[in-house]
């Protein structure tokens, strides 16, 4: 079998290994084991990224940001209202990552939802960075996670942001930002 003909075989091979359980790969590495699996397919149009922030919905966000400053020590932004996202946040930093203090700004503030069904709050979401925003959006669109807006939208960070369903990550509610 030529080079090419074993490249063009594992870019089939690869290109279906998303719907394949992993015991299938050593059918697949039988074809070259010279050249590494990933030789001759394309990259991916988009990369996950770090963790930018968890995000956790409090009922009382001045106790909330007294306890990791003052009690903690962290370091904690100004409290930022984003109506356009129906929430306030704090921000508090913590070297690798942050936190997210989100309030409800408003009665139909997701948040107050959040919050009537969790009267103490808790984790909300994660934060996950992009390299191309768009490229995931399309990407994530043609493998069935449904998105919770029509486009992205602007985030805390000045950034475009979309929010996947938690339905198709696991019950999870994930947000990817521009990085």
């Amino acid at each position: 079998m030529t080079a090419k003909m074993a490249s063009s075989l594992l870019k089939v091979a690869v290109t279906g290994l998303a719907r394949c359980a992993w015991h299938s790969l050593p059918s697949v590495r039988a074809v070259s084991l010279t050249a590494p699996l990933g030789q001759g397919v394309p990259q991916s149009l988009w990369k996950l990224g770090r963790l930018n922030h968890v995000a956790i919905a409090v009922p009382d966000l001045e106790k909330a940001t007294a306890l990791y400053r003052d009690v903690l020590g962290a370091q904690v932004s100004a409290t930022v209202p984003l109506p356009e996202h129906g929430v306030y946040t704090v921000f508090v930093e913590l070297g690798n990552t942050k936190l997210e203090l989100l309030h409800p700004l408003g009665e139909k503030s997701p948040i107050a939802g959040f919050l009537q069904k969790n009267k103490s709050g808790g984790m909300h979401h994660i934060c996950i960075e992009v390299d191309d925003i768009n490229a995931a959006i399309v990407d994530l669109k043609e493998k069935k996670i449904r998105l919770l807006s029509p486009e992205p939208r602007i985030g805390a960070h000045g950034k475009p942001v979309m929010f996947l369903h938690p339905k198709d990550c696991d019950g999870v509610l994930v947000e990817i930002e521009q990085a």
